[in-house]
């Protein structure tokens, strides 16, 4: 029996969303579990997986618009239905006919995929016949396909996928590359310098080609990420009243104990790992940190979820791992590049990207020795961590050369005060310089 699909509310605080787009072809059939729909919001891109077997009878929007949550996006039925008379189905079901239906506004950030067709061409043009099978005019792909033709430098319309309903997936991708290494071409020599003709005068001034910006910048337009990250951030730091504090940790033990354990076990430490475990530290020791502002109330949480800084190449996203105070320094390894994995390759669902009291950004990769971050809204803290150098210190009256790491601690002053947030600092430091507890 045919029925509406409504547009999900794939994020908490999410009035509307993008249909990035559709992974099922009007009249194809899909089993449980099969991505239906790409749906993007300001955190993420998500694809909305069936809840059960059926057939997309009717797309009631097209790609690269945005839609109310709830709203209805299209018609599903049970596998072998047909559609019959569309307007009178869609009349009973209580929406419009797809003439009106499909009048959204789209969103004012431009499409960050394949090109669109001249404006000659139909709107919807069959796929050629080496795109595989007949997609309906739509190409479907997972964002992971995406982003790995985009970085060879493939047009995903000229790939065959292999996946359901011939999306195209990542190995079609991996198998395109791989075949493209094997027929490439030795290099030919580089021709001659050719000889340079008279120009003609123009006649007529030719139209100019349509550009960016000018010759001496570009201008690349916000995305739908781009512009939640500016909006958020500006409002952090002109409504969370941040305060800062700074310290400096020893951290010789701690490396010498991620070298030890890296010797034995299967999954490989980094040094974020154990400072992101010494936050949990923390966190249990001094459970005030444990907080977010609310307009009525302080909520303190009883478990310790901690946000984890991962930059992409859409902009930075703070996926939250959960329950770390109850978890190895491997499970948090383990989830952590999971994690990294996702986000860079556009797998990362909403709700990974909801809750926590503090993140962890660490730049000290990058040779960054100190940094103050903003904090992201509604967590109370953010802790930025840079990298380890060599410098003097004293130990027992005598100048020695050690491992040092700068850390500042940006903490909102409405549910956290100066007090607690030292308290905080110094149990994570004590922790850190001595991270045998990190372990046991």
């Amino acid at each position: 029996m045919a029925e509406l699909f409504r547009m999900p509310a794939v994020a908490a605080d999410a009035a509307t969303a993008v249909l990035s787009a559709w992974q099922v072809a009007e009249g194809a059939s899909f089993t449980k579990d099969d991505a239906l729909v790409s749906i993007e919001t300001d955190k993420a891109e998500v694809d909305v997986s069936a809840e059960r077997d059926g057939v997309l009878l009717k797309a009631l929007y097209e790609a690269g618009v945005e839609i109310e949550v709830g709203d209805p996006i299209a018609v599903l039925g049970t596998v072998g239905e047909q559609t019959g008379d569309l307007d009178a189905l869609l009349a009973e079901l209580g929406v419009a006919a797809p003439a009106e239906a499909r009048q959204a506004v789209r969103r004012d950030v431009p499409e960050e995929r394949a090109a669109p067709a001249p404006s000659a061409a139909p709107a919807l043009s069959p796929a050629p016949a080496s795109a595989g099978p007949d997609r309906g005019g739509r190409i479907f792909s997972s964002p992971l396909a995406r982003r790995l033709a985009r970085e060879a430098g493939l047009g995903i319309e000229a790939l065959t996928g292999t996946g359901p309903g011939g999306r195209i997936v990542r190995r079609d991708v991996e198998a395109a590359v791989a075949a493209g290494r094997a027929q490439a071409p030795e290099p030919p020599a580089p021709p001659a310098p050719p000889t340079l003709a008279p120009v003609p005068q123009a006649t007529t001034p030719a139209a100019p080609a349509p550009a960016a910006g000018t010759g001496d910048h570009e201008d690349v337009p916000h995305t739908r990420m781009r512009r939640a990250i500016a909006r958020r951030l500006t409002e952090s730091k002109q409504h969370t009243p941040h305060f800062y504090l700074r310290a400096t940790c020893a951290v010789d033990e701690l490396l010498a104990l991620r070298q030890r354990i890296n010797a034995v076990s299967p999954v490989k430490i980094s040094v974020n790992d154990l400072l992101i475990k010494a936050v949990a530290t923390a966190h249990t020791q001094v459970p005030e940190m444990n907080a977010v502002w609310q307009p009525d109330a302080v909520r303190r949480f009883r478990t310790v979820d901690v946000s984890v800084a991962i930059a992409t190449e859409t902009g930075l996203v703070t996926p939250v791992l959960r329950g770390i105070e109850n978890l190895s320094v491997s499970a948090i390894a383990t989830r952590t590049r999971a994690f990294a994995e996702r986000a860079r390759s556009g797998g990362l669902a909403p709700a990974d990207l909801e809750g926590g009291s503090i993140t962890v950004s660490n730049l000290g990769m990058y040779g960054v020795e100190e940094f103050a971050a903003i904090i992201n809204p509604p967590q109370a803290a953010i802790l930025a961590i840079g990298a380890a150098r060599d410098e003097a210190v004293v130990r027992d009256g005598a100048v020695t050369a050690a491992k040092v790491l700068g850390v500042v601690l940006s903490v909102d002053h409405r549910p956290v005060d100066g007090a607690v947030a030292a308290r905080w600092l110094a149990a994570f430091t004590e922790a850190v310089e001595n991270p045998v507890r990190l372990v046991v």
